[in-house]
């Protein structure tokens, strides 16, 4: 593992970070073994910044973090990352309030690094309105929280300003071959960095995307490089080819991709991508902007739907569909969506144009637009004999594995 410093601190921080947004789940819920097995091997490989929040895993995030590290030493050998969710505080009062019930659920008498989730100009104006600097001064003089930063979804003109109004230790921003321009973007991350701020990358493959099997016309581009690499390696490496660049989280939830993270985590140093390798990229990047329909990262920040669309599901599999040529996407759309393979339904036709999702989506997509488009590419006059037919299938199917599964429940895997 490699690790590079914090430069207002000296902490030698793991350049791999595990975020815990994307625990593994069973049944709705955190797949608690599982998810305690990968934690604990990323941490005995080296991984030594731990990245969680209030609202992850519906609010389960945090007091499972709390209790895995509570055990055998673990809270000693990590950085603890978590964020004050500042939309549902009120006054310097209420904060200390989230912040007390924080400390409780992970069990820890302090965090490491402590972040106000989810800035932008107009929520940080709205957040210093009701005291977050007392806040934030308060809990450092009394050592609740060692480090001080935000993370940030809003536009590249009010980063600076933000970066420059409080005496930050670290900030977390959106940042992968595909949103250098995006957010904070690589401006922003250069300025951070000239600032002496550690910078932590959240969403580096966006959603998974760029880790997935590349539509054709890129991995064209890749089988071009004379070292050749999987498409999530081009995507981490891409980013901690930037010296200014501390930590990239990871929202690990399969062994494989852990160990493959990790691999890369101990070879990816600053700079050592050839211009020859960084043009390849480039040429990635608009081959990709020109074959993706949604920007969608599947943050679930629109989630729940208020009419029970799933909103990131229905922009995962029309950008499969369109842009990954998944000739089985609309099959998995309307099995998984459709109410065959689910309990609820959850397509983008049952969309009311309410606009909450807008409200709270970090990359600003005009969603209900975005979903109008989803509903004529992937329903239509078929839907309902195709819906018929795979839960006719299904049925089937599931009438032949049942007696040899020997695990009522278990889902079925594609």
């Amino acid at each position: 593992m490699l690790y590079r410093n914090v430069p207002k601190n000296g902490d030698k921080l793991s350049i791999l970070g595990y975020g815990c947004m994307r625990f593994p789940t069973r049944m709705n819920a955190i797949n608690k073994e599982l998810a305690q097995q990968q934690l604990h091997l990323a941490i005995d490989s080296g991984v030594n910044y731990l990245d969680t929040a209030a609202p992850y895993h519906n609010g389960k995030s945090e007091p499972f973090l709390g209790k895995v590290l509570s055990k055998n030493g673990y809270r000693d050998k990590v950085k603890l990352a978590t964020k004050l969710p500042h939309w549902s505080t009120g006054s310097k009062k209420e904060m200390d309030e989230a912040l007390e019930r924080q400390l409780e659920k992970l069990q820890t008498d302090w965090i490491d690094y402590y972040l106000i989730h989810n800035l932008n100009g107009f929520s940080w104006k709205t957040a210093k309105e009701k005291g977050v600097i007392e806040f934030l001064d308060g809990a450092l003089i009394s050592g609740k929280i060692a480090n001080a930063g935000f993370s940030y979804h809003g536009s590249a003109e009010d980063f600076a300003g933000i970066v420059d109004d409080y005496d930050w230790t670290f900030c977390q921003i959106q940042y992968n071959y595909l949103d250098t321009q995006n957010q904070a973007g690589t401006k922003g991350l250069k300025y951070a960095a000239s600032k002496n701020m550690a910078v932590i990358i959240m969403e580096p493959l966006r959603g998974g995307n760029l880790a997935k099997t590349p539509p054709p016309e890129v991995q064209k581009i890749w089988d071009a490089a004379e070292q050749k690499r999987p498409p999530v390696e081009w995507a981490l490496r891409w980013i901690w080819n930037h010296p200014e660049v501390t930590v990239v989280l990871s929202g690990m939830n399969d062994d494989d991709h852990i160990r493959e993270n990790l691999r890369i985590a101990s070879e990816a140093e600053p700079n050592s991508l050839s211009e020859k390798e960084l043009g390849l990229v480039a040429r990635a990047t608009e081959t990709f902007q020109k074959v993706m329909k949604v920007g969608c990262t599947g943050c679930q920040y629109c989630m729940p739907c208020p009419a029970g669309v799933n909103i990131p599901a229905c922009f995962e599999y029309y950008n499969s569909r369109l842009g990954f040529k998944d000739k089985q996407a609309r099959f998995f759309y309307l099995g998984m969506l459709g109410g065959a393979l689910s309990e609820k339904p959850g397509l983008a036709s049952q969309c009311v144009n309410c606009g909450e999702c807008v409200k709270k989506c970090p990359q600003n997509l005009p969603i209900p637009d975005l979903l109008v488009e989803v509903k004529n590419n992937m329903e239509g006059f078929t839907t309902k004999p195709l819906l018929w037919i795979i839960k006719r299938v299904m049925k089937v199917k599931g009438k032949k594995e049942e007696p040899g599964d020997g695990s009522p429940g278990t889902p079925i895997r594609k």
